[in-house]
């Protein structure tokens, strides 16, 4: 029996992941240098991997939490949002989620009606497209200036405001161009919304993965807008706890209290062996931070390094934050960008995503957070490819 019939017109009209797709063939192929997937290869912390075996030993991770996450944890993540964020906040403002990912799905359900459009910058993060189009609204995707380091384009995003447009929606750092949006463009953005009443939905997953001299800031610590943003975060990038599937949201309390009814039919509450390890995270030793930040800025400079190596064939921009470099793919005989990245993965050995996965085709996606040694087999690699 064919399915076709039976499948909704809106998931199947999603195409299939470009990352997972690649890293489905990269799985077929022996010894790939792999930069594909935005995943550290530091592994959890050992306190806070302990912490979590301590609480299945003690018998207290069989049950649920309360759809909102344990009191205590959320307790902590708002001395970590008033310290680092600037975000003064009370624990019935916080959504523990399973990532960032289930809270930006639950916050876009919340204030998306059919036909609203919803404003994203781009290149941006591809799941929040589909994020968009899973509640049956319109992304409206809005270029940024890429000879600027991928700087948003204000002029553009203001000109795409209809009667229609419900929200804005982004990511900084941003994925996958490393892009980190200033305090002062932030506040531009805060000053749209304002003038055409429209929800800011942030996700700020790479927070403390800044270089350069550069400060993250959160556009959710802006006096006077607190009723018209959501900011989602992630212990998922900033303690190398991919797998453990947990993040948070911060919105005014009224927002907490719808954004949960959507939240409850997605997972009913976040994994509660992974609040524990979330909450360890938070109170243990931060100096894995540091570490990290260390590393992902050494094996920045590096991936550069080659970069600059590779003549006639990138150009790239630095990136300022996140682990993640988009350089322009410039060889006029590749089609797109999904053909040069499968023609490099079988001819190569090395795993990139391509641009089009985040409506930046003519780039590739490359991760830096893995060990120096990945990065020199890769680009060795692509060297050959290139000369031949």
């Amino acid at each position: 029996m064919s399915i076709e019939n039976f499948i909704s017109k809106k998931v199947a009209s999603i195409p299939k992941s470009a990352i997972h797709e690649m890293t489905a063939l990269s799985k077929k192929i022996e010894d790939v240098a792999f930069l594909s997937w935005a995943k550290p290869t530091s592994g959890t912390p050992d306190h806070i991997n302990r912490a979590a075996s301590e609480a299945i030993l003690r018998g207290l991770t069989g049950g649920y939490s309360e759809t909102a996450g344990f009191e205590e944890l959320r307790v902590e993540i708002t001395r970590k949002l008033q310290r680092d964020n600037h975000i003064s906040a009370d624990p019935s403002e916080i959504l523990v989620t399973v990532g960032a990912i289930e809270g930006l799905s639950a916050a876009v359900m919340t204030a998306v009606d059919p036909g609203d459009e919803v404003i994203i910058p781009v290149p941006g993060y591809s799941t929040h497209i589909r994020q968009v189009e899973l509640a049956s609204g319109k992304p409206v995707l809005i270029p940024t200036i890429e000879d600027q380091g991928f700087k948003l384009d204000l002029d553009q995003l203001q000109d795409a405001v209809t009667t229609k447009t419900k929200a804005i929606v982004f990511s900084s750092p941003n994925n996958p161009t490393g892009a980190v949006y200033s305090e002062e463009e932030l506040r531009s953005i805060a000053d749209i919304a304002e003038r055409n009443n429209l929800i800011i939905i942030t996700d700020e997953a790479y927070e403390y993965f800044t270089f350069d001299g550069i400060k993250h800031f959160s556009i959710g610590s802006i006096e006077g807008i607190k009723d018209r943003v959501i900011s989602t975060f992630t212990f998922t990038k900033t303690y190398a706890m991919t797998g453990w599937r947990v993040g948070y949201l911060h919105a005014s309390r009224d927002w907490i209290a719808q954004i949960k009814k959507a939240h409850i039919p997605l997972c009913i509450c976040a994994p509660v062996v992974s609040q524990y390890a979330a909450l360890e995270a938070l109170r243990g030793p931060q100096d894995c931070i540091d570490r990290f930040h260390s590393h992902y800025l050494k094996t920045r400079n590096l991936m550069c390094s080659r970069l600059d190596q590779l003549e006639h064939v990138f150009t790239y921009q630095k990136p300022r934050g996140s682990y993640l470099m988009f350089p322009r793919m410039i060889r006029p005989q590749d089609q797109d960008s999904r053909t040069f990245a499968i023609d490099l993965l079988q001819k190569a050995r090395v795993s990139t995503t391509p641009g089009i996965a985040f409506k930046g085709e003519g780039h590739i996606r490359m991760s830096f957070c893995v060990p120096e040694e990945e990065i020199h087999k890769a680009f060795d690699r692509m060297e050959e490819y290139f000369s031949s």
